[in-house]
Order: C-alpha cells, then sequence, then structure tokens
C-alpha cells in the first residue's frame, strides 16, 4: 500500500513531538540534579559546622584532667 504525502507528513510531526517530549523529560531531570546538588552543598556545610563543634568540643574534654565537682555529681 503507497503512502499519501499528508501520511507521511503526520508521521513526520508525530516523531518530532516524541522528540520534543523526551527533550523535556531530560529537562525536569537536569532540574531535579540542579536542585539535588544545592542541597547537597548545604548538608556538606552542615556537615563541616557539625565537624568543627565536634572538634571543639573535644578539646574542650582533653583539655580537663577532672570533671568539676557539680558534674561528677550529676548537678548540670
Amino acid at each position: 500500500m503507497k503512502k499519501d504525502y499528508q501520511t507521511i507528513l503526520l508521521e513526520e510531526i508525530r516523531d518530532q513531538n516524541k522528540a520534543i517530549l523526551e527533550g523535556q523529560k531530560d529537562q525536569a531531570t537536569h532540574a531535579d540534579v540542579e536542585r539535588l546538588e544545592r542541597r547537597i552543598d548545604t548538608l556538606e556545610s552542615d556537615v563541616k559546622v557539625i565537624k568543627a563543634a565536634v572538634v571543639d568540643v573535644s578539646r574542650d574534654l582533653a583539655e580537663h584532667t577532672r570533671l568539676p565537682a557539680h558534674v561528677a555529681h550529676g548537678h548540670a
């Protein structure tokens, strides 16, 4: 069966629409990746702050040879 010009043109338009839709899906995925990258940057920053706090507390504890009396007896 021989295809007429309109059928061929409609098939071409349909293929182009599919390609456009696939491209839009990729763009949504790209936006998701950017959002995740920003969240990871925030988490990295938070971890640095937590690490600094732990190092400070560890350093403070290392400087004390014994606990103050009120802490040793459970009266914080």
